[in-house]
């Protein structure tokens, strides 16, 4: 028998207790190797029930991924250092403090060209890329770990492997920011 309380019913979904509470250390989590940069999955859309995903990368100087663009939004927040940010084709340097925000489907990369190695914090939603990184990387031990250096033949597999993912993925590899 349902009671009145007089309060009108509620627009928020009941609590779904099938999903946990996620405390993830960032050294007890996945490390993965891409561009020369290491991308530490904190959360993924396992854990968010594919809302978003946090990833915090550590950039060393003369890293970064080349231009491209997804369906899904990304935004990164600077904790260390500084670089350079290029969106539709204008640079910006974002520094230690800054937040970047990425539309869907726009033209972009970042690279450190700076002496000092960058870190920040990654959040793409919906969630995905965290998936296209594990797929794509090679795991290393720790946060800041260096990827493996790819000699010519392993470059012209990774680029393959890439490029036959990216559709998989939602995300296009471009010639230039634009």
């Amino acid at each position: 028998m349902a009671t009145n309380t007089g309060a009108p019913p509620s627009a928020i979904p009941a609590d779904d207790l099938r999903r946990k509470l996620v405390v993830q250390n960032a050294d007890e989590a996945a490390h993965v190797g891409l561009v020369g940069d290491t991308y530490t999955i904190l959360l993924s859309g396992t854990d968010t029930a594919g809302q978003f995903c946090l990833i915090d990368m550590h950039v060393p100087p003369g890293g970064g991924p080349p231009p491209h663009r997804h369906d899904f939004e990304e935004t990164f927040v600077l904790l260390e250092g500084e670089l350079q940010a290029t969106f539709r084709g204008e640079t910006q340097t974002a520094r230690a403090g800054d937040t970047i925000h990425i539309p869907a489907n726009a033209p972009h990369q970042f690279h450190n060209s700076s002496a000092k190695p960058v870190r920040m914090l990654c959040i793409c939603s919906p969630a995905g890329q965290e998936e296209f990184f594990k797929e794509v990387g090679t795991a290393v031990a720790t946060r800041t770990a260096a990827p493996p250096k790819l000699d010519e033949a392993q470059q012209a597999t990774f680029i393959r492997k890439v490029i036959e993912l990216t559709p998989k993925y939602r995300t296009e590899l471009l010639k230039e920011a634009r």
